[in-house]
């Protein structure tokens, strides 16, 4: 398994060590997509009692990938920012392995 730093910040909320290692959970997932040590921040903040926001940035070799999602329950918005993330890194490989085919023909 690769090597990832995972960052993990609240605003305006209390953190959690629940929130927290849920989190890093949905992050070592997502580690399956690289070769590469990765490091990962992600801000968990409050902005209203009906708005929870989560915003996941994931630095690799040569990208920047970027999720954010905001919802009543913050479980949910890691959840939703987590497949808006998962969702760019599958397009990214699609287009590298295209990008080789290419080369290659």
């Amino acid at each position: 398994m690769s090597d990832i730093k995972v960052s993990v910040t609240f605003r305006h909320t209390e953190p959690t060590d629940a929130l927290k290692h849920y989190v890093e959970q949905k992050i070592h997932r997502i580690v399956k997509y690289f070769a590469h040590p990765l490091d990962a921040r992600v801000i968990l903040a409050v902005d209203s009692k009906d708005c929870q926001v989560a915003e996941v940035e994931l630095h690799t070799h040569g990208a920047m990938i970027h999720g954010k999602d905001q919802n009543q329950d913050m479980y949910t918005a890691v959840d939703l920012a987590m497949d808006k993330v998962q969702r760019q890194i599958k397009k990214q490989k699609e287009k590298t392995k295209l990008s080789r085919r290419r080369s290659h023909a």
